[in-house]
């Protein structure tokens, strides 16, 4: 799990690393280079990793129960390089989050690829579901998967995954739909795009960007390409997110960065919900503890006080008038 530099996420999920897509453009495919070390040596360790076909027959994919670790005993990020790779110790990484965080989930490949096996897939949504403090968001450039997992019933609904589709050219093919949240990330824009003639139904959110790096055939977007798509997201009431590499393009002004309410809602984890809330033990109401009236109790003169209970503000004012106690002067408990 890492900070993100998107933004319009908070952090990156990489339980599957590596892609077969082959775009040139690709900034993945440069940074698993980095960070790969020997790709020829990791492959002998034979009893690090084991093998499973791949979804489409093509060349088998790596799986990884641990991580596998260089020379100087630091673990190796990308061990075989862009390869997909199955990284199962990073499963259980997402209750370890204290916050709910938009998570972009496969920064680092295309787990809705062809080549992926259903049940990395499934393994993956679930464990997205049952970490519900999260908000999700998928990206693939083979929306057709989408469709084929919604077809067999497995395309959860729950309003906290959204499901994205990479477009780079008008022609490119996407994913949209009346009961999931769909968005499209139209980036790197490699041509103009007229969004209201594609479909009758639309995403609920697009995102626009300039390819960035130093590619020799670079394509940077006009203008012209980003007003449109912004004019016609005005006509369907879609938000628009521009990433910042348009800036120099657009201007500070025209600049769009909106987001779906939805992934501006940030919740807690069960386990911080726990250490950060209770119940009034009189009026049963869900509150903050630190808001509420902590009740404590000892048994004999000189022995610690032990905590009991909790008790909101309104129904501790009203005990301690019920029974002639003088409510006392607590920070934080101003009489009204």
């Amino acid at each position: 799990m890492n900070r993100s530099k998107i933004e319009y996420v908070d952090h990156t999920w990489n339980p599957i690393t590596g892609c077969r897509h082959d775009c040139p453009y690709c900034y993945a495919r440069t940074m698993t280079t980095r960070f790969a070390g020997d790709v020829r040596l990791n492959k002998m360790a034979t009893q690090e990793y084991h093998l499973v076909a791949a979804a489409d027959a093509s060349q088998e994919l790596y799986v990884l129960d641990q991580p596998m670790l260089n020379e100087t005993g630091n673990p190796l990020v990308y061990p075989f390089g862009f390869e997909p790779t199955l990284h199962r110790y990073r499963m259980d990484i997402l209750n370890k989050l204290k916050m709910g965080n938009n998570i972009l989930v496969g920064a680092m490949a295309d787990i809705f690829g062809k080549w992926i096996p259903d049940n990395w897939i499934k393994d993956i949504i679930t464990i997205c579901i049952n970490n519900f403090q999260h908000n999700y968001l998928f990206l693939t450039k083979n929306p057709e998967r989408y469709k084929i997992l919604d077809s067999a019933g497995f395309l959860p609904t729950d309003k906290n995954l959204w499901y994205g589709s990479t477009l780079t050219k008008p022609e490119d093919k996407y994913f949209t739909s009346k009961v999931h949240n769909t968005f499209w990330s139209i980036e790197p824009i490699h041509a103009p795009f007229r969004l209201l003639k594609r479909d009758s139904t639309f995403p609920n959110w697009i995102i626009v960007g300039a390819e960035t790096g130093r590619r020799k055939n670079k394509i940077v977007p006009k203008k012209e390409w980003i007003e449109n798509i912004v004019e016609e997201c005005e006509k369907a009431g879609i938000p628009i997110f521009m990433k910042n590499n348009l800036l120099p393009i657009m201007g500070k002004k025209n600049m769009r960065q909106e987001i779906p309410l939805q992934l501006q809602r940030k919740k807690i984890s069960p386990k911080m919900e726990s250490r950060l809330y209770d119940i009034c033990c009189i009026c049963k109401e869900h509150n903050k503890k630190n808001e509420m009236i902590t009740l404590c109790a000892r048994s004999k003169r000189g022995e610690q006080p032990k905590q009991y209970g909790f008790m909101c503000q309104k129904c501790f004012r009203e005990k301690c008038e019920e029974y002639g106690i003088k409510i006392p002067e607590l920070e934080g408990l101003k009489k009204k």
